[in-house]
C-alpha cells in the first residue's frame, strides 16, 4: 500500500492539495478511512512535531502540515461517520481571556479529531464563565483544554481551572493545558491535570484518559 506512504509524504510537505488527490485514489481503492487517519496522517503529523521540537521544522511548515491534516479530515469525515466510528470522547478546547492567539489551539483541534474525539471549539479570548457554561451544556464532555500564547494571561487560565475544579463534583473532567506561556511547572501548580508541549502528544495523552 505504497499510496499511505504517499499520503504520509505529502502531509509532512505541506502539500494539501497532492494529499486531496491521493486521499481521493485512497478512498477509491477501499481503503478504510480510519486505516488512512492512523496509518498516514497522524504519523505524518507526529513526525512534523517531532522535527518542530528537535528545531528541524518551523512555525509555517507545521500550519502547512497542519492545513493537510484538515483538508484531509474535511474530505474523510463522512466516511467516517459512515463506517459508525464512535466518538473516542468529547473535547472542550479553548485560548483563555486575554489572549487572541488561536494557531496552537487549532493544531490541537485538528489533532483531537483525527484521534476520533468530538471536538468543541470555544474560540480565543474565553473566560472562566464560558468555560463552566460550555461543561453544563455538554454533560458528556470528559476533557477540557485551555490554551494560552501569553504569559499575562496566565492569571486567567488559572482561575478558569480553579473555577472548573470547584464546579465539577463528580471528578468526570480531566483538565489539560498548554501553550507557549505554559510550562510543566506551571500546569502543576495550578492543578492541571496534565501539560503538554505540541498538539500530537496533547491527543495522544487524551486518549489515555478515555477508559
Amino acid at each position: 500500500m505504497d499510496i499511505l506512504e504517499d499520503i504520509r509524504l505529502s502531509v509532512e510537505n505541506g502539500h494539501y492539495k497532492v494529499t486531496e488527490k491521493l486521499l481521493e485514489q485512497a478512498l477509491k481503492q477501499h481503503i478504510p478511512a480510519p486505516e488512512i487517519l492512523e496509518k498516514s496522517m497522524i504519523p505524518a503529523m507526529r513526525k512534523v512535531g517531532e522535527n518542530y521540537k528537535n528545531n528541524q521544522a518551523d512555525i509555517p511548515r507545521i500550519l502547512a502540515a497542519a492545513r493537510c491534516m484538515r483538508k484531509g479530515v474535511d474530505l474523510l469525515t463522512p466516511y467516517l461517520e459512515s463506517e459508525q466510528r464512535l466518538y473516542r470522547g468529547t473535547v472542550i478546547l479553548g485560548t483563555v481571556e486575554g489572549d487572541l492567539h488561536d494557531v496552537g489551539k487549532n493544531l490541537v483541534a485538528i489533532m483531537f479529531r483525527s484521534a476520533g474525539f468530538k471536538v468543541i471549539d470555544l474560540g480565543v479570548d474565553i473566560s472562566e464563565k464560558q468555560f463552566l457554561k460550555a461543561v453544563r451544556e455538554h454533560p458528556d464532555v470528559s476533557i477540557v483544554c485551555l490554551s494560552s500564547l501569553l504569559t499575562t494571561a496566565r492569571p486567567n487560565m488559572k482561575h478558569a481551572v480553579k473555577a472548573l475544579r470547584q464546579s465539577d463534583t463528580e471528578h468526570r473532567l480531566k483538565i489539560m493545558v498548554g501553550g507557549g506561556a505554559v510550562t510543566r511547572e506551571f500546569a502543576e501548580s495550578i492543578g492541571a491535570d496534565a501539560y503538554t508541549e505540541n498538539a500530537v502528544d496533547a491527543a495522544e495523552l487524551a486518549k489515555s484518559f478515555i477508559v
